[in-house]
């Protein structure tokens, strides 16, 4: 936030958050009423910022979106919020203060990979950004309603910049809204090669030593961002109304 004021900072993740939930239009991943992004409010960082419940994705504006306190209750914006959504993001935010944004989306790769219960492997320089930083929250016990099943989810990430919902899809998380997006994207993508690897015969792991070597490399806050700015970049010039 160097160099911003608090609200100028609340209205650039806003405007990361609209973005995000175009993109996500874009590569296919709305699914019905499903999907949630959220970003924490820089003032109120007990609050979170997100797009409301049953708006397509490539709908979303910086005035659509919904700010949430941490009893689910809408403090500002016109609509509802997803309940499932509520209940992960609130879990997420409450365990990781350090986690400005999250992103879950019903993913046509991230739920075949989920189906799996696996974690993603190092098969190729891209899915190495996660090795050894995602997780696998191996349970499914339904739509997620309950605060304890968000509390499990939350515990589950732990430090990770992702997790593996099984039988569900993919969740990740990031230090901005530049950041969650990006590791979404880049992960369901990661998801779609090892399935195709899969299908095509037996993949040829990197080493530990040399995928550990290169999400340091790639697997980086600073990389995230700077994969997402081209992006941004890009939806804006498009869809200008996003910002409205």
């Amino acid at each position: 936030m160097t160099g911003r004021t608090p609200a100028q900072e609340r209205l650039r993740r806003q405007r990361q958050l609209a973005a995000t939930c175009r993109l996500f239009a874009r590569y296919g991943f709305d699914e019905g009423a499903g999907g949630h992004v959220t970003a924490r409010d820089p003032q109120e960082p007990d609050r979170f910022w997100i797009n409301p419940f049953g708006m397509h994705f490539g709908h979303v504006r910086v005035s659509d979106l919904l700010l949430v306190d941490e009893a689910g209750e809408v403090l500002e914006g016109s609509g509802r919020i997803n309940p499932a959504g509520y209940v992960i993001h609130s879990h997420v935010h409450a365990a990781r203060p350090d986690v400005v944004a999250a992103a879950h989306t019903h993913s046509t790769h991230g739920r075949a990979w989920s189906a799996l219960g696996r974690p993603l492997d190092p098969i190729t320089q891209d899915a190495c950004a996660f090795y050894d930083d995602h997780t696998v929250f191996d349970d499914y016990t339904g739509v997620v309603l309950a605060d304890e099943e968000g509390k499990r989810i939350a515990d589950a990430l732990g430090e990770a910049k992702a997790v593996v919902l099984r039988n569900h899809g993919l969740l990740t998380v990031g230090g901005s809204v530049a950041e969650a997006a990006w590791w979404f994207i880049a992960m369901d993508r990661s998801c779609q090669v090892q399935l195709l690897a899969e299908a095509a015969g037996r993949p040829v792991l990197i080493g530990a030593a040399e995928a550990a070597e290169t999400r340091r490399t790639i697997g980086t806050p600073g990389i995230a961002r700077l994969n997402f700015r081209p992006l941004y970049a890009d939806i804006v010039r498009a869809q200008p109304d996003l910002l409205d």
